[in-house]
Order: C-alpha cells, then sequence, then structure tokens
C-alpha cells in the first residue's frame, strides 16, 4: 500500500485567516482533487492530516466540521478521486495536546490505523508545523506553494529534504 498524507487547507482547498468555517467557505484549489485522483489511480491511499482548533475556539462545531469533510468528499467523487480518511486535531494551541502538528501525534496515529511505518511516506502541507511534524515521524516532508507555502518558503528554517512544489497536482505528477 502506498500512502500519502496531506494537509487540507492551504493544500486541497483554499485557506483563509479567518478559518474555513462553514461548507459554503470550502473551495478547492484548482487541481487539487484532480491531483487527488491521479494519486488514487497510482495506488495511493491519501489521509488528510489537519490542524482544526476552529472547533476549539467555538467558531464551528463538529457538525459543521463534518460537514465541511462531507463537501469535499463529495467534491473528489465527482472527479473520481477518494480521501481514505480524515485525521484532525480540534485543541487550541495553548491546549498543549499531543496532536496539534508539529506534534507527531496525529501522524502516529495514521501510521497505528493503517499499521505501516512512516519512513519515506510523502507528506504534503503549506505550513512549517505540517512539515516538521512529518520529519519528526520520518515521513518525507513536500512543501506546497499554495496556501501559507510561499511565506512558509521565504521564512527558511525548513526540514532537511524537504522538497518544494508549485502545488498537490505538481507533487503527484512527480510521484505518479
Amino acid at each position: 500500500m502506498e500512502l500519502i498524507i496531506l494537509d487540507r487547507d492551504g493544500v486541497i482547498n483554499f485557506d483563509s485567516d479567518q478559518f474555513i468555517k462553514s461548507p459554503e467557505e470550502w473551495r478547492p484549489i484548482p487541481g487539487s482533487l484532480e491531483a487527488i485522483a491521479r494519486l488514487n489511480q497510482a495506488g495511493y491511499r491519501v489521509v488528510v492530516s489537519t490542524n482544526q482548533s476552529g472547533v476549539g475556539r467555538g467558531l464551528f462545531d463538529m457538525p459543521t466540521l463534518n460537514a465541511i469533510h462531507d463537501k469535499m468528499y463529495k467534491a473528489c467523487a465527482l472527479v473520481g478521486a477518494r480521501i481514505d480518511a480524515v485525521f484532525f486535531c480540534p485543541h487550541t494551541a495553548d491546549s498543549h495536546c499531543h496532536c496539534r502538528k508539529p506534534k507527531p501525534g496525529m501522524l502516529e496515529e495514521i501510521a497505528a490505523r493503517y499499521n505501516v511505518s512512516l519512513s519515506g511516506v510523502p507528506a504534503v502541507g503549506d505550513s512549517l508545523r505540517d512539515l516538521q511534524s512529518a520529519a519528526t515521524v520520518g515521513a518525507q516532508p513536500y512543501l506546497v506553494l499554495t496556501g501559507k507555502g510561499s511565506k512558509t518558503q521565504a521564512a527558511g528554517g525548513l526540514p532537511e529534504g524537504t522538497q518544494v512544489f508549485a502545488n498537490l497536482a505538481a507533487v503527484a505528477a512527480e510521484l505518479v
């Protein structure tokens, strides 16, 4: 089984500094859903790992987060793409949980659920914390320049071996 881990906001869909708080605010980045379909066709299981502190902040509730993800699943299905699972951290940064990226808890949970080592597994994100979380578990960090990716690249300090791509479609083209 080939596995790839994707951050959500800024990788699959447009991000917002005010958070994605409703299904109406969730809009795919052009080419991202087709990139997921291409990865699926090449035998990849696509798993999403996403910090969703808007839940912990009270900006939206779990039924709303589920509705956002339902919209994402349906949008994927329309182009022949499939996301196997969404792992998320609902906590705020000051909760000091183990699952919020850059900590590795969410990725460790993915490894346990799929009974695989994450060594070398592609992990795609647009923020430093996505890349740090990946590097901590031995996954291969991929930075996309969509979302906050350009600012992340400009700030520097990327984990060693981070590969940089314009967007998720470019990552998929590289991998398949």
